[in-house]
């Protein structure tokens, strides 16, 4: 697509398996009720919301949840910046949600899906992919072997610690929340009274493992990332990285078990 003007997209497919090759920077905008293209101009605003009308791109068209004019797409400073000018905020990847109040973002070349939560727990998906420097679309791997995740390194004693700290997300609970200390050392002196766990035990074995992953790059485990009240959040943060990472997973629960001959007990097959 050599044009920066605007180039209507129709409604079917998705921007998820790539684009056309195009100019660097143009940004192509896809819902359900279709889309558009438009290169990177200075100053160019593409807006979005229910009222098909009053908009470039229609989403949302029969939700009375979403706003006439729910947001706005702005090319600035040769980037693209999403802004919320509805009454709902909008979700971007890594669940950050953008309000109204909120100074535009900007995007990232390639792909990024937003989100707006209508009535009846419907949500609308409105397609972004800002074409990179090249203007061309990632190249397939079909053949490609498949890149493992990062699983982080335990010793028995923390896996224990964290499998009875996250059990609740490993049974797959609604609404998941880490136990406490005091939970977790009940549990554990119980389940091994030849052990000696305790709280502070407890404590100090989870702490050793988000200090090390913080170390290593993951964000979300220090008091000066999230801030005051911290609460559960640093061992919310923790647990969700060792289950992305799959070094924590379901079949882990067997190291809860209580069975007489204790052979539950034992670490799992190393993945």
């Amino acid at each position: 697509m050599d044009s920066d003007g605007p180039v209507p997209l129709p409604a079917r497919g998705s921007l998820a398996s790539g684009v056309p090759v195009s100019a660097p920077g143009t940004l192509f905008a896809l819902s359900v009720a279709g889309g558009i293209a438009v290169g990177p101009r200075e100053g160019r605003c593409v807006v979005f919301g229910r009222n098909r009308p009053e908009v470039h791109v229609c989403i949302g068209e029969d939700d009375q949840r979403v706003s006439r004019q729910h947001g706005t797409l702005t090319c600035r400073g040769g980037h693209w910046w999403v802004s919320n000018t509805g009454r709902l905020p909008v979700r971007l990847p890594g669940s950050r949600l953008l309000f109204g109040d909120d100074q535009a973002l900007p995007l990232d070349t390639g792909y990024t899906p937003v989100f707006v939560r209508g009535s009846h727990g419907r949500e609308h998906l409105l397609e972004l992919y800002v074409a990179g420097a090249d203007g061309r679309r990632p190249p397939s791997r079909h053949a490609y072997v498949t890149q493992p995740p990062r699983e982080w390194r335990l010793s028995p004693a923390e896996r224990l610690a964290l499998v009875a700290l996250g059990q609740r997300y490993l049974f797959h609970e609604l609404h998941p929340q880490p136990l406490s200390w005091r939970q977790v050392a009940d549990q554990l002196a119980a389940l091994r009274p030849e052990e000696g766990w305790t709280a502070k035990r407890v404590e100090h074995t989870v702490v050793a493992v988000r200090s090390r992953l913080a170390r290593d790059g993951v964000s979300g485990l220090t008091r000066e990332e999230v801030g005051e009240p911290v609460g559960n959040m640093l061992n919310h943060n923790l647990i969700s990285e060792l289950l992305l990472s799959t070094t924590l997973v379901p079949p882990d629960l067997a190291l809860l078990d209580d069975n007489e001959d204790g052979a539950s007990c034992g670490l799992p097959t190393p993945r």
